[in-house]
C-alpha cells in the first residue's frame, strides 16, 4: 500500500504523540505548514512537510542544547 501524501491533524498528533489541541496550535501558528480542503475547511498536512518539521525540530533542539552548554561553561569560568 502506498504511503499517504496528506495526513489529518489526528494523524499528525499521533506521529508526534501530542494532543489534538497542540497539533492544531502548531498548524494555526504556521510552524507546521498545512492546507484547508473541502467545504468544511478540513486541515491536511503533507507528509513531507511533517518530516521537514521533525528534522527542523531536531536542529532547533541541538542548537538550544549547544547554547545552554555554552552558557553553563561561561558561568563556570566566571
Amino acid at each position: 500500500m502506498a504511503e499517504k501524501r496528506f495526513l489529518t491533524l489526528a494523524d499528525v498528533g499521533e506521529v508526534l504523540n501530542i494532543s489534538s489541541s497542540q497539533t492544531y496550535a502548531i498548524v494555526r501558528s504556521g510552524e507546521l505548514p498545512a492546507i484547508q480542503v473541502g467545504g468544511r475547511g478540513q486541515w491536511r498536512v503533507e507528509a513531507s512537510k511533517l518530516e521537514e518539521y521533525i528534522s527542523d525540530a531536531y536542529e532547533r533542539t541541538a542548537a538550544s542544547i549547544k547554547e545552554m552548554n555554552l552558557q553553563e561553561a561561561e558561568e563556570t569560568n566566571s
